[in-house]
């Protein structure tokens, strides 16, 4: 175990000016607390906080930050207290200390919502500090060292978390070694096969090519000096998981990987990383597609380097990375290396006595680190844990490409992204209103995945409402996100557009008068917040509209009156009518010039929730009622339609609706028939052929053999109206293979 003196060396090496008697207090401070505790490996347990220091040393960390992770586990694990660490180190170390003990009592759980809502909370407490964020993935990285000791039951859980989250987010804020060393240790318990295989592949590759890393190391710098440019070369060959990752998602096998091996090549200025790629290029041939210029457009990380793979010795493909020494301190250390602290008084000296001096502030925001900001102000808005969770995963794991708007601003996505993608990081605003696109000057569909270095014009409609099925697909958690919200307004809106036809025709049968005055009265008694909420829960059939009424009139009596739905159905002309719990009067009609009461019903209406029986449908022409489903709207089925039996016993649910189509109205209806036709070549044929030559529209088609000489067909179809489809079947009778043709009422 790493001594007191030795934690205070190794802070010293690269902070000389550090608090040294904060470092020494907090050391004796948790070990005293920690006291006779052990691990699971049989180790001290002051042996984890303190490996949990040793590795934040390593990333050049204040001393404040090395002061929170040998504290870590005091408040949760031993009698100590907040007060008493506010008193001895400070309030602002007293409250990152109790943060990350609320975060630990969610860790590792195994429900999905509970894990949902902790990540919530880290990130949540991330944006508000980033050494919380430092401190954790320096613990998960201990933790997961020492994985072999936990019990075996628990081992599969705590590696795929840290593969689908931690790993993710240290990458994210541009920790790269400690991303590929927690990938590393995960993908060795959840796939142990692959990872031996693997391992044992690259070893006899390493033995077999023992030399030829140190040779190109060696050839590199001699070309470079040859041409003034002073260069530090370090060749390594590729982590098993990368390679792993690579072969699923190229489908390649080991034997088709030609880049095993990595090179970096770190120069002193940023003009000399260009001349270097021209050195690299002009000795060996590059490989076409494989170069990226992250000097010119860096990451979200703030990774900056250039990529490139050449040919090399042995005709052997190689990866190389050219970066300055200090876009490699970025690149190893991510977001610790803008950790540019400063004390709030703004020296660096520190307070004596038993207090220490005030929590430093960051004073340099990294783009990883505003990144993280945007991400939790976007994704925490209005979204279920479960929601949040997923399009959290969505943003930790993108490689990018870089797009453009028709202005020159530079979009940075992720590889797979779609014009809706791009248009969503533009602004919600864009996305919501998006209709088309053009790409590089070229009109082209929304689910065109974008390139590096496209122009992507978004086409706008103030009219345009996001549909349902553009989550499935975007792919950055921000577009799903913001397609999820405008899908329920969208849908919020219709069903309190519901609500408020349903309570007028309600308030109009029983003559009182209706508005949003006398709805906003009758507010505290439904237990609704507003007015929109009370019609939407109607509109639901949530709240029947007999309570409404109740509410808002106490006085009201309701006079129900009941009505069998055979005489419905007897009544050949005009109409009846009868008061149900709804209030509403219903109006049924022989057909649809028969009457002008009721809901006004054209087609699959955007402004209602309206859909029609799911079989059998009903068109233009029949005598049709509405059936408000909870939470569903209201569903149009014609009178005669057996599916109306269930509903008998239940009035309240029945509403009077009418057709309202124009003449010049160009839209089809759904339908269902039933055909019993001889089994015989070109059967099926015949009868699509006199659909069609009947302006019929066939969308689907169900075929059972009864006996040997006889099927049955059940067709889908869209007409115009109940003439259009009446002439359908009486054609379709008159086909010599057709024996029996009925209208299918669901």
């Amino acid at each position: 175990m790493m001594r007191q003196y030795e934690l205070v060396e190794r802070v010293q090496r690269y902070n000389p000016n550090c608090d040294e008697a904060l470092l020494n207090r907090a050391y004796v401070y948790a070990m005293q607390k920690h006291g006779l505790q052990t691990r699971a490996s049989g180790d001290p347990y002051f042996s984890h906080p303190l490996e949990v220091a040793a590795i934040l040393t390593g990333l050049h960390v204040d001393e404040a930050t090395i002061v929170i992770a040998l504290l870590h586990d005091t408040i949760e694990d031993t009698d100590a207290t907040r007060a008493e660490i506010d008193q001895l180190f400070g309030e602002g170390i007293g409250r990152l200390v109790e943060g990350l003990t609320k975060l630990k009592k969610l860790d590792l759980v195994s429900k999905r919502t509970e894990q949902a809502e902790n990540l919530r909370k880290l990130l949540l407490a991330i944006s508000e500090d980033v050494r919380v964020l430092l401190v954790k993935l320096a613990d998960r990285l201990h933790n997961m060292r020492t994985l072999h000791y936990v019990p075996e039951a628990k081992r599969a859980r705590i590696a795929e978390e840290t593969m689908e989250i931690y790993a993710p987010l240290a990458g994210r804020m541009g920790m790269q070694d400690m991303r590929e060393e927690l990938e590393h240790l995960a993908f060795k318990t959840l796939n142990p096969d692959a990872f031996s295989t693997i391992t044992t592949r690259l070893e006899d590759i390493r033995s077999r090519n023992m030399d030829l890393i140190k040779d190109i190391e060696t050839e590199l710098s001699e070309h470079l000096a040859s041409h003034g440019i002073a260069a530090t070369v370090k060749g390594r060959q590729k982590r098993p998981y990368s390679v792993f990752r690579k072969m699923t998602t190229k489908q390649l096998g080991f034997e088709q990987l030609s880049d095993i091996y990595g090179f970096r090549v770190m120069v002193g200025t940023m003009d000399e990383c260009y001349r270097a790629l021209g050195v690299v290029h002009t000795v060996w041939p590059s490989v076409p597609g494989r170069f990226k210029d992250y000097i010119s457009t860096p990451k979200q990380n703030d990774y900056r380097s250039l990529h490139t793979t050449v040919v090399g010795p042995h005709r052997q493909r190689v990866e190389l990375q050219i970066r300055t020494q200090e876009m490699n301190r970025v690149a190893e250390y991510g977001i610790a290396a803008h950790a540019l602290y400063k004390d709030a008084s703004g020296g660096n000296g520190a307070e004596t006595g038993t207090v220490a001096r005030p929590l430093p502030r960051l004073s340099e925001e990294s783009r990883a680190y505003a990144w993280l900001r945007r991400t939790v102000e976007s994704l925490s808005d209005g979204s279920s844990p479960e929601e949040f969770l997923e399009n959290t995963k969505l943003e930790l794991f993108q490689d990018q490409v870089f797009c453009f708007t028709p202005k020159g601003r530079l979009i940075a996505l992720p590889r797979g992204a779609t014009p809706i993608d791009f248009a969503y990081s533009v602004h919600t605003d864009v996305g919501n209103t998006c209709v088309g696109c053009k790409v590089n000057g070229r009109i082209m569909p929304l689910v065109t995945q974008l390139q590096n270095g496209d122009e992507v014009e978004i086409i706008r409609s103030k009219a345009q409402i996001p549909p349902a099925t553009w989550e499935t697909i975007a792919i950055t958690g921000k577009a799903r996100a913001a397609i999820r919200r405008a899908t329920r307004e969208a849908t919020r809106k219709q069903f309190s557009s519901l609500g408020r036809q349903v309570l007028a025709a309600a308030f109009q049968r029983a003559k009182r008068d209706f508005s949003d005055g006398v709805l906003e009265l009758a507010l505290p008694r439904l237990g609704q917040p507003t007015v929109n909420d009370l019609l939407a829960a109607v509109g639901r059939a949530e709240i029947p509209s007999s309570d409404v009424l109740k509410a808002a009139y106490p006085d009201f009596k309701d006079e129900r009156a009941t009505v069998q739905r055979g005489d419905m159905k007897r009544a050949e002309e005009g109409w009846f009518s009868f008061a149900g719990q709804t209030g509403v009067k219903f109006r049924y009609m022989a057909s649809s010039e028969s009457g002008t009461g009721g809901l006004p019903v054209r087609s699959i209406a955007a402004d209602l929730p309206v859909r029609f029986a799911p079989n059998g449908g009903a068109v233009p022409g029949d005598r049709i009622v509405g059936i408000l489903t909870p939470g569903e709207g209201i569903t149009i089925y014609p009178i005669q339609s057996p599916a109306l039996k269930p509903y008998d016993d239940h009035p309240d649910v029945w509403l009077d609706v009418r057709w309202d189509i124009d003449a010049g109205d160009q839209v089809r209806f759904p339908a269902q028939i039933s055909i019993h036709s001889f089994n015989e070549p070109g059967s099926l044929a015949r009868i699509a052929q006199t659909i069609s030559d009947n302006d019929g529209n066939i969308d689907n088609i169900r075929m059972a053999r009864r006996t040997t000489d006889f099927h049955d067909v059940v067709i889908d179809l869209e007409v115009w109206d109940l003439k259009h489809l009446n002439r359908i079947i009486n054609q379709l009778r008159t086909v010599h293979n057709v024996s029996r043709v009925e209208r299918v009422n669901g």
